[in-house]
């Protein structure tokens, strides 16, 4: 099944309802049984929401998935972890040491957003980068998962993009500045559940891109940790609940490895797509106009 958190177009953003998606349209989930409630965690809560869905959907009117504004898929995750240094070439061209353990790092809430919203370009740094990582949702909770069981603790993927202002990261041995600036991590639209892709998501083609110009491409089978031995790692040190996110790392090809250094720039749009999945389309803005439009943050 394939989910969409979003509004209708011209209306509330704040009311916001879970949509199945099919092909160009959509089913309203929230709009056939209210207790979905606006986000995906009334569904990864619920013990048979895939067949739950399935009787929502038959029959039920469908409006265009054009008319849906994305929204988070997870309004409020209590964990956003992330990898970094996941696919040995992107290793190579930062300049690291493969590590035997992986590189874990957290993000605030103020750092993510909706596919589709603007990525902001602080106003102290023109560094902003892009990464394009699967993101997979926590469906079950669990602490010390087998690798063997991993994959049952995921309700679903999704598409990210790690927007990271390079020199911030580098201002200290932590990462934590650079990988948390307001609005720079888009995710979304669509949260995919397993049994539409392969085991772990892998083997699928992930790039990155503005406009004909492709930037990174490469396939999530070279991620060195994949999905079930990330998610039993993590679950040595922290339990693991429903709604979390996880980002798997980025492949080669960013733009602080490049010659010359290829930053996202204002006015361009930052295309990450993953196969099977979709694509996370955001729009790079600076900080400056957003101040000067009078935009609070």
């Amino acid at each position: 099944m394939r989910y969409m958190v979003g509004y209708l177009q011209g209306q509330d953003p704040t009311q916001t309802s879970v949509f199945a998606v099919q092909g160009d349209e959509a089913v309203n989930l929230t709009g056939q049984d209210q207790s979905i409630g606006t986000d995906l965690m009334g569904l990864i809560n619920h013990p048979d929401a895939a067949n739950h869905v399935l009787g929502l959907i038959d029959n039920a009117p469908t409006l265009p998935l054009s008319d849906i504004v994305p929204a988070m898929p997870v309004a409020r995750p209590g964990k956003i972890i992330c990898l970094g240094l996941n696919y040995t070439d992107h290793i190579k061209e930062g300049g690291y040491d493969v590590p035997e353990y992986p590189a874990l790092f957290m993000r605030g809430l103020n750092s993510m957003m909706a596919a589709g919203e603007p990525m902001i370009r602080p106003s102290c740094s023109e560094q902003l980068d892009y990464e394009a990582e699967l993101m997979l949702i926590v469906g079950r909770r669990g602490k010390h998962i087998a690798e063997a069981d991993a994959l049952s603790h995921v309700f679903g993927y999704s598409i990210f993009n790690d927007g990271s202002v390079r020199n911030y990261q580098r201002k200290t041995h932590q990462w934590t500045p650079g990988k948390n600036f307001d609005a720079t991590g888009p995710v979304g639209p669509h949260v995919v559940t397993p049994d539409e892709l392969p085991p772990g998501a892998s083997g699928l083609k992930i790039e990155s891109r503005v406009g004909s110009e492709i930037l990174q491409s490469a396939n999530t089978s070279e991620m060195l940790w994949p999905v079930d031995k990330t998610l039993a790692t993590i679950s040595e040190y922290a339990t693991l609940e429903p709604g979390d996110m996880i980002a798997m790392g980025t492949p080669p090809g960013v733009g602080h490895a490049r010659t010359p250094q290829r930053w996202l720039r204002p006015g361009e749009t930052i295309e990450i797509e993953i196969e099977g999945i979709g694509i996370c389309a955001s729009p790079v803005v600076a900080e400056e106009s957003l101040l000067q439009g009078g935009i609070s943050q």
